[in-house]
């Protein structure tokens, strides 16, 4: 809810507005380099500050640069949840499904192993983190490759209207990557975030604060979510699961537990996915599908991860119509590829290593 104040108000200040333009100015026009800026940002965004924060801050910048450029609006909006997703393989704090894993690894079954310290965890997840990125660009180029050629006009700058408003809400934003990098609380540091923000504007403008502001029927909707989800988990959801994900750990084992990963992040979302299916993640490998399933997998459905809700709900703020028939319909084409490239990935660092 923090993180949401903060962009709705970095919005109204200008800092999205601010951040498109400087991005259009280096990319010289072309789309193509404009496009592959937004890439990496997003990438970078997803793996050092989490999916969800990428989801709420990116969102606004990428839907103003299309919007102010006359550029495909989809081509921009998908990007950024897609990558927000699938780049969130990578570190611990990328996600927090990647957390639960980390202290799961961590557990005696797994002995001396490093694979539960920051560095170990990331050299267990970069193969199939380094071609879920590759596998989204591509899949997205695919897609919108006829938005992709072309150039654009530079827009003009519209200075901003409180010069103070907005370097406190620029160094909020800036703030917020270094700190949950160093592993500040994203609660505790979004709040404190939220709060210099809402005083800075009862100092300065008062007109920018009021009750929208505060998103009510996302929280009410991912919380009528989670009663639901702890119903059917309570009433053998888990043990379901469970017995479909089977054991083993070899190539087509690993399969099977990635694509029920999938399935289960789609219907009931990531988190109770991932926490029915951790007691099957007895090997490094199968954790490692595990969270390509949990993480990468949910982009079919809306309910799949926060994420994605987070994405909507910005996407809605900026007048940006989301048509779930056919998210869904290019969550179809790019999932099965990613779950197929990944779970590769990760065989094929296992028999390199051994």
């Amino acid at each position: 809810m923090c993180i949401t104040v903060i962009a709705e108000l970095a919005d109204m200040i200008g800092i999205f507005r601010a951040l498109a333009y400087g991005a259009a100015r280096l990319a010289r026009g072309s789309v193509l380099v404009l496009w592959l800026l937004v890439v990496v940002v997003a990438a970078v965004s997803a793996s050092l500050l989490s999916l969800d924060t990428t989801a709420v801050l990116i969102t606004p910048v990428v839907l103003v640069l299309a919007r102010r450029l006359h550029l495909d609006l989809g081509l921009f909006a998908y990007t950024a949840v897609w990558l927000a997703n699938t780049a969130s393989l990578l570190l611990p704090v990328s996600n927090l499904t990647n957390l639960l894993a980390m202290s799961w690894l961590r557990s005696d079954q797994f002995g001396s192993s490093d694979v539960g310290t920051f560095g170990g965890f990331a050299r267990l997840m970069w193969p199939s983190a380094a071609v879920a990125l590759l596998i989204t660009v591509g899949t997205l180029a695919v897609i919108f490759r006829r938005s992709l050629p072309g150039s654009y006009e530079m827009p003009g700058w519209h200075p901003v209207a409180d010069r103070v408003l907005f370097v406190v809400a620029a160094g909020v934003c800036a703030g917020l990557g270094p700190a949950f990098a160093l592993g500040v609380n994203v609660t505790l540091g979004a709040g404190v975030g939220a709060a210099v923000l809402v005083i800075a504007c009862l100092v300065r403008n008062r007109r920018m604060l009021a009750w929208k502001l505060l998103p009510w029927q996302l929280v009410l909707g991912v919380s009528a979510l989670f009663l639901v989800v702890q119903f059917a988990h309570d009433h053998g959801l888990g043990r379901l699961l469970a017995v479909i994900g089977g054991h083993g750990d070899s190539g087509w084992a690993l399969l099977r537990l990635g694509a029920v990963a999938v399935v289960g992040s789609n219907v009931v979302n990531n988190l109770p996915a991932y926490l029915a299916l951790e007691p099957l993640a007895d090997t490094v490998h199968r954790m490692a599908v595990l969270l390509i399933g949990v993480n990468a997998g949910p982009l079919i459905l809306p309910w799949g991860s926060l994420a994605t809700l987070l994405w909507a709900s910005r996407c809605r703020a900026a007048g940006v119509r989301v048509p779930w028939g056919r998210f869904a319909r290019r969550g179809l084409i790019l999932v099965p590829l990613l779950l197929l490239g990944c779970t590769g990935a990760t065989v094929l660092a296992r028999f390199l290593t051994n």
